[in-house]
């Protein structure tokens, strides 16, 4: 558990929950969804002291299930938001490094590493209070790079003129929220590139395709990720009704930082948008690589069977010139000739040949057929 006391001004890690709330500023408190569990009794004590309010046993079962999709709940004392994020596991820590491999696993290990897990929220008036899973880097990283934003030490995570910490908890979690969308679109270059792999191979007439298992998981990999980004717009849909039912504050500059919550709401929700549009043209893409994979096959087998069919036409007369002349009749012309075999063979000749160029000039022994 991480203890944060952030001002205008100032980040600072606290060792310890407090006994009460400093008088300026507001607490981050940051915990693994573990050790949030043993420790549950300590934190509502401490947030009663703070807030006057605990969480509802309802929303303290939500943080600590790792299967609840993202949702955004409220009472009168806080908000409630979870919120799955792109889970670091091992399938996806070096999936950016060796995407130019172009083969059949390493689009596999691309589809396997779509694997979330939820991040909960609580958020109230000076009080946010953070549940991560084990493996979660978020609450890390945006310590890191709030001290680096006091520190003046890195100018890259913020515009020019808009280096300033998270005015309020509400602000801190719609910026955590966004880092977590972002994730969701860098994983898009790689999906693209996979499944683009996939329909190449889908559409190489010398490779028999037998990745179908690949494009069946990577279809329903698609499929969870459209869900989750559906529960992601729902979750931050009610989030903006709610801010919108807030009271007006009269103060102007507190009027301006809700304004900028307003802001950030809409661009997360701009963002999973994004994630979510694309997600849709890669499933469209993919159900249209593999009905014109089909359509291929059955145009190439149509040309298959169109050259047997000439070449079964071409050796029809020539069957029946061979049939005629092995009838056993002592009558037949060019029986008894010694130049009756050279006669038919030409004939024959003639015959094939003659049928060979009409059924070019046809177009019937083309695998490309122009219109006449």
């Amino acid at each position: 558990m991480r203890i944060f006391h952030i001002t205008a001004e100032q980040f600072t890690e606290i060792e310890s929950l407090p006994d009460k709330l400093p008088p300026t500023g507001y607490l981050w408190i940051g915990t693994a969804r573990r050790e949030f569990e043993v420790n549950v009794a300590e934190v509502q004590a401490g947030l009663q002291r703070w807030t006057g309010g605990q969480l509802v046993d309802l929303h303290i079962s939500d943080l600590l299930n790792n299967q609840l999709p993202s949702h955004f709940d409220y009472t009168s004392w806080y908000d409630l938001m979870v919120f799955r994020r792109l889970a670091a596991g091992s399938g996806s820590a070096g999936l950016f490094l060796d995407d130019q491999t172009g083969t059949a696993s390493s689009a596999r290990r691309a589809l396997e590493a779509i694997d979330t897990s939820p991040v909960g929220f609580a958020v109230f008036d000076r009080v946010l209070m953070t549940v991560h899973p084990t493996d979660c880097q978020v609450r890390d990283f945006f310590a890191s790079k709030l001290q680096q934003m006091v520190e003046g030490a890195d100018q890259r995570y913020e515009p020019r003129g808009a280096m300033r910490l998270p005015a309020s908890p509400a602000d801190l979690m719609l910026r955590m929220l966004n880092h977590m969308v972002d994730s969701y679109l860098e994983l898009r270059r790689l999906l693209t590139k996979q499944l683009g792999y996939l329909q190449q191979e889908l559409f190489n007439p010398r490779s028999q395709f037998d990745s179908w298992q690949v494009l069946l998981e990577s279809r329903n990999s698609l499929h969870l990720l459209e869900d989750t980004c559906e529960d992601q717009r729902s979750a931050i849909v009610e989030w903006i009704d709610s801010l919108d039912e807030w009271p007006d504050e009269p103060d102007p500059k507190a009027a301006r930082d809700r304004e900028l919550l307003r802001v950030r709401s809409r661009d997360v929700l701009e963002h999973i948008e994004r994630v979510l549009s694309h997600v849709r043209r890669l499933e469209s893409s993919a159900e249209t690589a593999v009905q014109m994979h089909f359509s291929a096959q059955s145009n190439r087998t149509n040309d298959i069977m169109r050259t047997l069919t000439v070449l079964t036409a071409i050796f029809l007369p020539l069957n029946l010139v061979t049939g005629f002349f092995g009838m056993n009749f002592e009558g037949l012309p060019l029986i008894h000739s010694g130049d009756g075999v050279w006669m038919a063979s030409g004939f024959m000749l003639v015959i094939a040949f003659s049928l060979g160029w009409f059924f070019w000039r046809k177009r019937y022994l083309s695998t490309s057929r122009r219109p006449r």
